[in-house]
């Protein structure tokens, strides 16, 4: 049975009831759930479970498909260290209710959306990227030297102009007619079986992703480079940070 993937419809969903459908030493799986797993370069989330009795089980991080009962889709919800006898008292078919850290996965939208933006202040390909609530790295292969204060002004434009962010989707077929709508090398198309998932900046972005996304660039907020070296003779490192 695979996961429902709340997040996918609507990344704002912050709870839900869900029933749990297999628990094991890795973590455990359920039947819907609003906590994405680490994937495409964001991190996955934390939060709690918490248990008709009150017992609130911390999850450190989720991950696709690692435990004996997932499949390559799923997401395993791992306990924080230190919780086996609460994790004890999960059993398959019992009901929990599914919370996220908001605060860290609201980051993680906010740079996530930050880093598709970049890639339209720099038309590069992307080989290597990461997405923490901290902040949001992206490798370019390009040689051509960078101005760190011209990405602050594009970005701070792009930011102020309030474009709306939305989910798209595409036919595997008509992303093969359009190779160059992925930018990410290191980093495979997120395919379904016959729609692959696009997160569209009307008029700036459009792209291949199965992140989530704040729904206006305004939210973005103040975004900036912290950090930008030369990796190796063909790429350039970019650090953005939130203020």
């Amino acid at each position: 049975m695979k996961t429902e993937a709340l997040f996918c419809q609507d990344a704002y969903l912050r709870s839900c009831e869900a029933r749990i459908i297999c628990v094991d030493g890795d973590g455990l799986l359920l039947d819907r759930t609003v906590f994405y797993p680490q994937g495409g370069g964001q991190a996955g989330d934390s939060g709690w479970l918490t248990l008709d009795d009150g017992t609130r089980l911390r999850i450190a991080d989720t991950r696709k498909g690692k435990s004996s009962g997932s499949g390559p889709g799923d997401a395993l919800h791992v306990p924080d260290v230190g919780q086996a006898s609460l994790q004890a008292k999960l059993a398959e078919g019992q009901l929990v209710y599914a919370e996220i850290d908001w605060e860290r996965r609201y980051q993680h939208m906010r740079l996530h959306t930050a880093a598709h933006l970049l890639c339209a202040v720099l038309p590069f390909p992307v080989d290597g990227c990461s997405i923490t609530a901290d902040y949001a790295r992206l490798d370019f292969v390009t040689s051509d030297p960078l101005s760190r204060d011209s990405i602050d002004v594009a970005l701070a434009d792009l930011v102020a102009r309030r474009t709306v962010v939305s989910i798209d989707t595409m036919s595997n077929e008509a992303l093969e007619v359009n190779p160059d709508l992925v930018r990410t090398m290191s980093v495979k198309p997120p395919v379904g079986t016959r729609q692959v998932r696009l997160v569209r900046i009307e008029g700036v972005d459009v792209q291949p992703c199965g992140g989530t996304h704040v729904a206006n660039t305004s939210e973005v907020g103040t975004v900036r480079v912290a950090k930008m070296e030369k990796k190796t003779a063909r790429t350039r490192r970019v650090v953005l940070v939130l203020e």
